[in-house]
C-alpha cells in the first residue's frame, strides 16, 4: 500500500514556495513543495497544513485539491495529495518571509528546478496557470 503524503502548494503574490530536499534523505537535492507523511489520525488536508507549518514556520489555509498521484520510487511507493494553499497570517498584497532553505519562484521558473518525477503533472498544471488568479 502506498504511503500517503500531503503536499502544500503555497502560492503568494504569483509565486510558489519550494525547498530543496536535504542530503541523507531519499531524492536528496531535488526540489519540492512543503509536505510530508499523513499521520493515522489526520486527513491529507490537515497533514498539508501541519507539515507546512513544521517545515517552514508558515501557517496556511488549505484550499482546493490538485490531482493525486501514486508513484513508485526505488525507496518507497507514495500516494501524493497536493493542495493549493494560501498564507493564513499575511495579507494578499504583503510580502511573505522566505523560510531558510526555501525560495519563492514564479510558475515559469518552476521548470528550472529538478523535482521528483511524481510532480511532473502538477508542475505542468501550475506552469499553465501563469501568474493569473487561478490556484
Amino acid at each position: 500500500m502506498p504511503k500517503p503524503i500531503a503536499v502544500a502548494v503555497v502560492k503568494h503574490l504569483g509565486k510558489f514556495l519550494i525547498g530543496r530536499r536535504p542530503e541523507g534523505v531519499p531524492l536528496a537535492g531535488l526540489w519540492e513543495f512543503p509536505g510530508g507523511k499523513v499521520e493515522v489520525d489526520e486527513t491529507p488536508a490537515e497533514a498539508a497544513r501541519r507539515e507546512c507549518l513544521e517545515e517552514t514556520g508558515l501557517a496556511v489555509i488549505v484550499g482546493q485539491k490538485y490531482p493525486e498521484v501514486i508513484q513508485q520510487y526505488d525507496h518507497d511507493k507514495v500516494h501524493l495529495h497536493f493542495f493549493a494553499c494560501t498564507l493564513a497570517e499575511i495579507t494578499a498584497d504583503e510580502e511573505a518571509p522566505t523560510p531558510a532553505g526555501y525560495r519563492w519562484v514564479r510558475p515559469d521558473e518552476l521548470a528550472n528546478f529538478e523535482f521528483p518525477r511524481a510532480n511532473e503533472g502538477l508542475l505542468a498544471l501550475l506552469a499553465s496557470y501563469g501568474t493569473s488568479g487561478k490556484p
